[in-house]
Parts: structure tokens; C-alpha cells; sequence
């Protein structure tokens, strides 16, 4: 009988994890389309590659200074699942802002909606000029 109880747990467990990686590599293979197209996103609004994105849009936003100068928000972190324990391996879309956004405003947003990628945060970056997208994981 144990044995039997710690097989269906093993399988059940299985399934799980096999669900989530597949689902990240689709959602992988979703934003790399993306970043292969990228051409069609530089120098454009942030608001077209959001429009774009119509199977997934990005659960949280975190600023990125890239150097020395913490002032500064040359670009933008996009993550694409909720935070939790294993949050560092997430899927993320990296959006290099064409002018750097004072790190003040960003982090005002930051901290108002504990990193959440919300309609404020949309409309605030709907205007920013891209200047490059990198998908990774």
C-alpha cells in the first residue's frame, strides 16, 4: 500500500514539473519570436511590443542601471511568472530604454506596486522609445 501511495505521488509530481517546463518553453518560444523581430520594435514606442504581446503579458517590471551610475534606468527587466521560491529562472525580457529613465520614477512605481507589472506601469512605459529586446532565461 506505501508503495503504491509513493508511486502516485512520484507520477503526480511528475506531471507537475513536466507541465511547468513546458509551459515555460512555450512561453520561451513565444517572446524569442519577439526578439528575432526586434527590428520591428526599435525606436518605437514600448506600447507596440505591448500590443504585440497578445498570448502573455509580463507579471512584473524591475529596473535595470547596467553600471556604475544607479541614477539611471538604461532598461527594464520583464518577468513573466509570479514571484515565488524559484523566481530566479524565470523567462525575462530585457527592453533597453533609447533615453535612460531617472531611476527616481522607476522606483516610485517599484515600491507602490511591489514590482507588479500593472496598468500604471503600462501607461508609464507605453511611451519610452525602445532601443533594443533581449529574451533569456
Amino acid at each position: 500500500m506505501k508503495k503504491i501511495h509513493i508511486f502516485l505521488i512520484f507520477t503526480l509530481f511528475s506531471l507537475l514539473i513536466t507541465n511547468k517546463l513546458s509551459a515555460q518553453l512555450d512561453t520561451l518560444n513565444y517572446l524569442k519570436q519577439f526578439e528575432a523581430n526586434k527590428a520591428n520594435y526599435i525606436n518605437q514606442p514600448f506600447s507596440k511590443l505591448l500590443n504585440d504581446m497578445t498570448q502573455i503579458q509580463p507579471k512584473t517590471i524591475w529596473s535595470y542601471s547596467g553600471g556604475r551610475v544607479k541614477t539611471k534606468t538604461i532598461g527594464s527587466r520583464l518577468k513573466f511568472s509570479t514571484m515565488d521560491l524559484s523566481f530566479n529562472n524565470v523567462i525575462t525580457l530585457l527592453v533597453y530604454w533609447q533615453d535612460p529613465i531617472p531611476r527616481d520614477q522607476t522606483k516610485y512605481y517599484e515600491q507602490k506596486n511591489s514590482f507588479y507589472f500593472t496598468s500604471e506601469e503600462k501607461n508609464f512605459y507605453g511611451s519610452k522609445i525602445v532601443k533594443d529586446v533581449i529574451v533569456y532565461r
